[in-house]
């Protein structure tokens, strides 16, 4: 019999990755939900938005044992920082990976083979940022930035872990508290955005018929553009709440983590916004239940993909299966 504060905390736990693979998933679902295109380079989009964090709070001097005022703020400019990173670098994606290829009209395999490659070009950009630094003679103005670029790189988090609530020998952090509501609320803003108002509404037209939006005046460009830099900015986003989970990024992070977060896009089905946060949360709380059977925590990508296989064998469209064009207003 599995005690209730072991099971509470896994259900916690699970709540709390799965609502960073949902706000990762964003990504994935709003570009196939326009393009009918899985944009793999979103892992590196990520994975960048990450290193802007820890790059930003590096420079303010952020440490550990600050207040909870200097804390925040510091935290609120570290997110801006990641999501305005992720943004431009997924911005920087649509333009040299896809926009050619969608003008020429190419098969969609020569636009996943280019994400392919624009995904390891990023990263082994990151991956390299020593050496890169060290050819234009700034490694040593750099140092703290590009040091030891293929080893993981330490979040210097600011913000108190206090203990806000203890039920037995289950507890929940403050920062773990942090991470699922500001997650939550951002999927919720986004759902809004999109629904509600006109730039939605453009992106929902060319997701159901791009040929009809541009007959209504619809720019399906400034659409595209749109929909990559959004999904830019919420993995900038997600990747805060990781560091503030996790505490460490490296230069290939995205690469389980944006299969992971592409799991869970599917499995909410893929071109759809509260898709991807049940995919996400169904994720998160599958990889802990499983240690209920037994399985070690190593067996959790194991897990994670092998929900993936059954639901696309019984399920196809994924749990909720509605596209993005379809999302009512």
């Amino acid at each position: 019999m599995v005690p209730l504060s072991t099971f509470l905390d896994l259900t916690f736990t699970g709540l709390v990755i799965g609502a960073i693979y949902a706000l990762f998933a964003l990504g994935y679902t709003l570009v196939y939900g326009v393009l009918r295109l899985i944009n793999f380079a979103h892992s590196e989009v990520f994975m960048w938005g990450s290193f802007g964090a820890v790059w930003a709070m590096t420079l303010l001097g952020a440490h550990s044992g600050m207040n909870w005022v200097a804390a925040i703020g510091l935290l609120i400019v570290a997110l801006v920082v990641a999501m305005l990173v992720s943004g431009g670098v997924a911005l920087v994606v649509e333009r040299i990976a896809y926009r050619r290829l969608r003008e020429k009209h190419a098969p969609p395999l020569v636009a996943l083979i280019s994400a392919i490659g624009a995904s390891f070009m990023l990263s082994e950009i990151m991956g390299l940022r020593d050496r890169i630094a060290g050819w234009v003679g700034l490694d040593g103005v750099l140092g703290d930035y590009v040091r030891q670029a293929r080893e993981n790189t330490s979040f210097p988090n600011p913000l108190p872990n206090v203990q806000v609530l203890a039920v037995g020998g289950f507890e929940i952090r403050s920062n773990q508290l942090i991470v699922l509501v500001a997650a939550i609320l951002m999927m919720v803003a986004l759902d809004q955005f999109v629904s509600r108002s006109r730039l939605g509404r453009g992106v929902r037209a060319v997701s159901q018929n791009p040929e009809a939006a541009a007959l209504m005046g619809v720019n399906q460009k400034r659409v595209v553009q749109l929909t990559f830099f959004i999904g830019g900015l919420m993995a900038g986003a997600a990747a805060l709440l990781y560091l503030l989970h996790i505490g460490v990024t490296r230069y290939n992070v995205g690469f389980i983590l944006g299969i992971k977060a592409f799991t869970a896009a599917v499995l909410g089905g893929i071109g759809n916004i509260r898709g991807a946060l049940v995919g996400g949360l169904v994720l998160g709380l599958a990889e802990n239940y499983a240690t209920l059977f037994g399985l070690a925590s190593s067996w959790k990508d194991v897990v994670s993909f092998l929900l993936l296989i059954v639901v696309l064998l019984f399920r196809p469209t994924g749990i909720l299966g509605e596209s993005l064009g379809k999302a009512r207003a």
